[in-house]
């Protein structure tokens, strides 16, 4: 789907271009849309530029995702996607800035575009053009990131409280296996903030050194500085906040030993207590001839005397010597 943003007064006017049409004059966004054939060249034929393939717009390098070719700036930045569902994930977002008209290149639909495009269709700036929009979109990203690690920081500390000051009064179990599913939740999904970051970061660089080429005044550069210095606190945001999913699971693996360490003591500490029963049980179960305690009359309840004693006698040391 290929959507046209013309400005109209005070707001912008979403026209929907089709494969075989034409882009309306003085539109300002093209955002393209999960392509269909012939969507990609309605644009290649209006601005004379080469849209990247979604393979291409998958490379890793930085040289594949910034670049200049025929006066167009092209920038791939990695932005998060779904992640309000518990399967968040990420997605390649092409901006591309050529004859002050920008062109977004798209396979999934972050929450950011969403809330720009509602935004700019119900008013605008009127000498708005594609340099704005992006700026609009690379602002609402970076707010999204950092609604993310917010986030993340209060289900964190949420973790945290369950872990070392559990409420169970009613005695019940801690659920570990909840618990260990929502610091790997929690840690998957700030190392995908981290990545979109970081890609970010980058892009906002390379837009940076390309701004004075494209002669940009300068409360735009100190927008655009703005947004680096934002940037780098939320990825050294994130960068804490992975530390601490980390202590976390060593935490919660720690207390998981300590309390298996306290059942196998309950299980050494009854052996070590019926040991000494036992010891005299067997030796008054031999069938020995010669063991005068046999025919004695009051053998048997003396023996059942010494079993007792020699189990109460270990308890009592255990507890002298507050091993239990």
């Amino acid at each position: 789907m290929l959507a046209a943003y013309v400005p109209q007064g005070s707001s912008l006017h979403r026209v929907e271009v089709s494969p075989d049409g034409e882009v309306p004059e003085g539109a300002i966004w093209l955002d393209l849309v999960n392509p269909a054939p012939g969507e990609d060249k309605v644009i290649e034929r209006r601005l004379h530029i080469a849209v990247p393939t979604r393979e291409e717009m998958q490379e890793i390098e930085v040289s594949s995702r910034l670049y200049t070719e025929h006066h167009a700036r092209f920038m791939t930045a990695t932005l998060m996607c779904n992640s309000d569902t518990a399967v968040p994930r990420t997605t390649a977002v092409t901006f591309i800035l050529a004859r002050h008209c920008l062109v977004t290149v798209r396979y999934d639909d972050p929450r950011p575009f969403m809330i720009i495009a509602n935004k700019l269709t119900r008013t605008c700036a009127a000498n708005s053009n594609g340099e704005t929009v992006l700026l609009e979109l690379l602002d609402a990203v970076i707010d999204r990131e950092a609604d993310l690690l917010e986030r993340i920081g209060n289900d964190v500390d949420r973790v945290s409280h369950t872990i070392f000051e559990p409420e169970n009064g009613s005695g019940a179990a801690v659920p570990y296996k909840e618990i260990l599913k929502a610091i790997g939740s929690k840690g998957d999904l700030t190392s995908k903030v981290r990545e979109s970051l970081v890609s970010i970061g980058r892009l906002l660089l390379f837009l940076a050194n390309e701004a004075e080429g494209m002669r940009w005044p300068k409360d735009v550069r100190l927008q655009l500085q703005s947004m680096q210095r934002d940037v780098l606190s939320l990825s050294d945001h994130a960068t804490y906040l992975s530390n601490k999913i980390t202590f976390l699971l060593d935490a919660m693996l720690g207390v998981v030993q300590i309390e298996q360490n306290n059942v196998i003591k309950i299980f050494s500490i009854a052996a070590v207590v019926l040991l000494p029963p036992t010891l005299v049980a067997t030796i008054y179960g031999m069938n020995f001839k010669n063991m005068p305690e046999l025919e004695w009359q009051y053998g048997y309840p003396l023996a059942l005397a010494m079993m007792v004693i020699a189990a109460i006698v270990p308890y009592y040391i255990f507890k002298w010597k507050r091993w239990l």
